[in-house]
Order: C-alpha cells, then structure tokens, then sequence
C-alpha cells in the first residue's frame, strides 16, 4: 500500500499542469431566491467592458423570450479586471416562473418569479432547521446534524461572579463560584462556538417573537421556536432574588483553563470531555455567569432586550399558556425596572470584545414599547409594579429621544448593536393605538423623521458601492444588516403609505442573497478588513423578517 501511495505521488508529480482556463469576461448576478412578483427587480452584469445600451433578455424555462431590455450604465468598478457593474431591469415581469438573463457573453443562473410567499417558503423552512439544529440542552430535534443531546450538565450549573480578562483575552485567575446552582440548560448556541449568551439570545428571541406575532401564515411555524428561547432567557433570570445571569460557558480561559474556542468537538462530548483533567472542568461542567449581586442594576442593553422579548411573550401566549405568560411579563418588568441608565461598559459577552456593543438607549425604547402593547392588552396577572399602559408609553417615548439626541442617532442599521429601526416602529404604532396623547418626549413625525435618516444614510453608503448595497461589504455582520434595512425600509413605507424604498427593499434583501456565480473576489472581499471579532457571525444576529 505505502509502494501504491509513493507510485501515485510521484506520478502527481509528473503531470504537467494543466493552464487556468481565462477568466470570463462577464457575468451576471442574480437574487438566488427569486423576486416576489410585486416587487422591482433588478439583475447585475459584471463585465471586462462597457456594455451600456447593449440589449439583454429575460428567457423563460422552455427558452422563449419573454422581456426584453437594455443595459444601464455603469455603477461602478469590482476589480481590476471587472470594472463594470451595470443594472439590468425587468420590473414588468411578473408572470410566476423559472428564467434566465442573457447579455453579452453571459448567461445568469435559473431564478423563479413567484409571489413573495413561494419565493421565500424555503428560506424560512431552513431557517427554522437552524435554529432547531442549534438548541441545546435535552429538547434537541434529532436530525442528519443532530444524533444526541448536548450540556445536560447545564441542567444544574454553578453561578459564577463575572470573570476578569487582560487585554488580550486571558482569564485572569480562576472563577469565583457563587454556591448557587441553576438550571441553565436549553438556549441555542452561539456563532460557530457552543456559548450561549442572553445578549444574543434576548435579540434572536425579540425578533422571532416579533416575526410570529406579526407575519402568524408565514412564521407561525417559528412559535414553539421562539417559545424555547424565551423558556432559557426565563432561566437566566431569578424573580425571586432578582437576579440576572447573562452566560454560559467561557470562551476563553488561560493555560490553565480551556475555554470553548480551544476546542474542535461535537456538543454531546462536553459533559464527559477529558474525564477529571481539571483542564477542561469549564467544558464538562460549564459555568453560569452572574451579571451582579441580587437586585443590582442590569446592563441597558440586556434589560430593554430581554423586556421586549418577554412583553412579546405574553401577548403571543397568554391564551395557549396563561402559566407561562404571567411569568414573562412579571420578568418583563421586573427586569425593566432594574436597567441601569447610567451605563459604563454595557455588559455583552465574557469577554466583552466578543460582542463589544455601545449603544443601548434604543433597547430600553423597544422594552417599553412591547411592555406598553403588553399591558394595553389586558388580562394581567397580579402583583405587576405597573398596570398603567402609558406609563411604558411615556418610558419608550423618553427613550427614543434620548437615543435620538445622542451620537449613536442612525449611526446603524438595525441589527443586534441597535434596535431603533424595530423600537421606532413599535412606538409609533404604540402612540397611534393610545390616541396621539400630548406631553410624550417624542412624536410620530419625529419618530419617522429619524427612520429616514438612517434609510437616507444607507443610500448614500448605496451609492459608493457597484451593487448599491446600503452597508459596507467589508465590515461585519453584512447579512443581518442587509436584512435590517430591508425591515426597516419595509416600515417606513408601511407606515407613511408610500412606496419610498420599495425598489430598495427589493435590492437590499437581493444582496444579501445574490448569486455567487462571479469571481472569487466577491467573498474574498466580503472576508476582508473585519473591525470585530471572527466571532461575530450572522448567528449574533436575529433573522430579519
């Protein structure tokens, strides 16, 4: 065997290269999901020349044209090679169906026109499979991915005071265990590592809710989803002691101490890893960490978010789970009332440049704005510090001013750093339901006024880029952000009752899912030039609906 393997290498060895095939010299990029019928649509073609004015046709699966149209002028350059990026439009095109663009030398991948529910039927369906994939804890689904539960330890774990770290991630020490045990077990497991996180978790779990209450034929599937993620932010919470856990697991540890990032393994190893090596004690048995001592104040961030979550949860569950319901908003606002308003380093992650968030006004707005639906809708369990509905409406319409008077004001889109493209929204629908009252710290045309500076901000960043995508490529967490624009575009028509961004909704969700048939560039560069850590993928983020 071993005289075959050198056989073979030497005979590698000896075959002449064969030539790099030229590269192509254009093609065209497409959205790989399809275009809702209603929606604008445009394609791009990446071209070596200038094809301005050149015709383009859109076939459909039997080869017949059924559109015909020309290029548009360049919107800028790729690479050295593909300087053209040039728009092709075939909004009138609404017949359901599988196609193709012709222009040029390039032929673009099959893409289907159907209404906007077929076209995104699968995209959903798999995004359910994620998060499905990604619980942990007993309540596993099994699936091809999935064979065993995972951290059935977490089921009761030790409480730890929150660890200290030097500046280039070491632990400093060892944990300082609090002699409480809780059961932490459940949650989904964070960006390509096994953490769970409330600051993650609070967001992906506000926004579910969110989507299921809000689109119930096309997300209801997601509410036992949702439900299982709110059960593990309950579990993070003691209403009792008020206190606020905000981790499990440690991520980085020192040369005494494994963190999960040292390890390559399948969830379902951890609780028995290494047998007793106490180098591994935190993977086998995983420490909770505690954001403070009983009744301290709660990191802004990490109060408004879970807030909002647990609000939501409520108003989706009171009927089918009345037991479970109560329980959400006592927490909801219990954990509203402890945030912390005067904030130095928001509390994130262990450690904190994991997720290095600054901004946190907007997650106490979008707190008081579910806690305002939540109690607006009556049948409250006793004992709640607040029955008055307008006293969360006055809470939010504080906070979104004085997010809007600060350095942060539509510095970003909404993603899991800043929630104003939801918490907007929400307020302005919450001050339209309670009658316009007079006196709020903020207004609807306010409110509206700052969704478009942020929509405004992203158009400009859209007009230095050749796909017109409102964030830079080369940053981080592009997707989420792409999706957040789109929501937010999505609501500011909504409410105005325009139609605004509406070819911009159509280009910004197609650019988070555009077909990769192009050079390779197209994901070096998205790679490139990251300003947070390789941690922060898009599982920090909550899908945008």
């Amino acid at each position: 065997m071993h005289a075959v393997a050198a056989v073979l290498v030497g005979l590698s060895c000896c075959i002449a290269p064969k030539a790099p095939p030229p590269p192509a010299s254009a093609f065209v990029r497409v959205n790989q999901l399809g275009y809702p019928a209603a929606a604008t649509k445009r394609a791009y073609l990446m071209s070596t020349a200038n094809q301005a004015g050149a015709a383009f046709s859109v076939k459909n699966g039997s080869g017949t044209v059924v559109y015909s149209g020309t290029v548009g002028v360049s919107l800028g350059t790729w690479s050295s090679t593909y300087k053209f990026v040039q728009p092709l439009d075939f909004d009138t095109l609404s017949t359901a169906g599988t196609y193709t663009i012709s222009v040029a030398s390039a032929t673009s991948p099959p893409f289907k026109i159907d209404t906007g529910q077929n076209v995104y039927a699968t995209a959903i369906a798999n995004g359910l499979f994620f998060y499905q994939t990604e619980r942990d804890g007993p309540n596993y689904i099994p699936n091809a991915l999935r064979t065993a539960p995972a951290h059935l330890n977490d089921g009761n774990a030790m409480t730890y005071a929150a660890p200290t770290y030097k500046k280039n991630d070491v632990l400093l020490g060892d944990l300082t265990p609090l002699g409480a045990r809780i059961n932490a077990a459940g949650g989904w497991w964070d960006a390509g590592d096994y953490i769970k996180g409330v600051e993650t978790i609070s967001y992906t779990t506000a926004m579910l809710l969110h989507g299921v209450r809000e689109f119930p034929s096309q997300l209801g599937s997601y509410s036992n989803e949702a439900k299982f993620g709110t059960d593990w932010l309950l579990r993070m919470w003691n209403d009792s002691t008020k206190t606020f856990y905000y981790q499990v697991g440690l991520g980085d540890g020192n040369t005494n101490i494994a963190g999960d990032h040292d390890l390559w393994r399948l969830p379902q190893a951890d609780d028995a890893y290494a047998g007793t090596d106490p180098l591994y004690k935190y993977i086998r048995n995983r420490p909770v960490l505690a954001a403070g001592a009983a009744g301290s104040p709660i990191s802004p961030n990490l109060a408004g978010r879970d807030a909002a979550a647990f609000a939501t949860c409520f108003v989706l569950y009171k009927k089918s789970d009345p037991t479970f319901a109560a329980q959400c908003l006592t927490a909801a606002e219990h954990v509203f009332d402890l945030a912390n308003t005067s904030p130095g380093q928001l509390t994130t992650y262990a450690p904190f440049d994991f997720y290095p968030e600054t901004e946190w006004r907007s997650d106490l707005e979008l707190g008081a704005a579910e806690l305002y639906f939540a109690v607006a809708s009556g049948g409250l369990p006793s004992g709640l510090p607040h029955t008055d509905a307008a006293y969360y409406l006055q809470q939010a319409a504080h906070w979104a001013n004085s997010y809007m008077s600060s350095t942060d004001d539509a510095a970003d889109t909404l993603n899991l750093y800043d929630v104003s493209g939801l918490a907007h929204y929400e307020l302005y629908k919450a001050i339209a339901q309670a009658g316009n009252p007079a006196g709020l710290e903020t207004t609807q045309s306010a409110l509206l006024a700052d969704m478009k500076k942020a929509l405004d901000n992203a158009l400009a960043q859209a007009a230095t880029d050749p796909f017109q995508f409102g964030f830079p490529w080369d940053v981080w967490d592009t997707t989420s952000h792409g999706g957040g624009l789109v929501v937010m575009a999505s609501e500011y028509d909504q409410l105005t009752g325009t139609t605004t961004y509406k070819p911009w909704t159509s280009r910004w969700a197609a650019n988070t899912t555009r077909s990769r048939t192009s050079p390779a560039r197209s994901t070096a560069r998205r790679r490139s030039s990251r300003a947070r850590p390789s941690r922060e993928r898009t599982a920090s983020s909550s899908p945008g609906w």
